[in-house]
């Protein structure tokens, strides 16, 4: 899979416009959203609980067109509960974001 940000950058300029630092916050945002998320996922061991923060992400990444996690968060759909290679995409997507995002580890 191939780390593309162009959607995501062109919806996060849309919102914040010429305003850098509030194109900070909503990146900001977006990735602390979305590390929740996984979090719950990680700690899910039924299929509601798992089903729930799944959709969760795919609608966050819907609304920010991340492709790639909206394909991840699809993946965990279709997985069980606690499925480590579910888990482990969705670490690599975040991993790819956060590697994009000046400032952040």
């Amino acid at each position: 899979m191939v780390y593309e940000n162009g959607a995501l950058d062109a919806t996060l300029a849309a919102a914040a416009g010429d305003n850098s630092v509030l194109l900070g916050e909503l990146r900001g945002a977006f990735l602390e959203s979305a590390e929740k998320l996984l979090d719950l996922l990680k700690r899910s061991r039924c299929d509601g609980n798992w089903n729930v923060a799944a959709h969760r992400l795919k609608g966050l990444a819907a609304s920010f067109h991340a492709q790639d996690l909206l394909e991840a968060a699809e993946n965990a759909l279709a997985s069980a509960p606690g499925e480590p290679t579910a888990i482990r995409k969705i670490e690599a997507v975040l991993a790819r974001f956060n590697a994009n995002v000046p400032g952040r580890f």
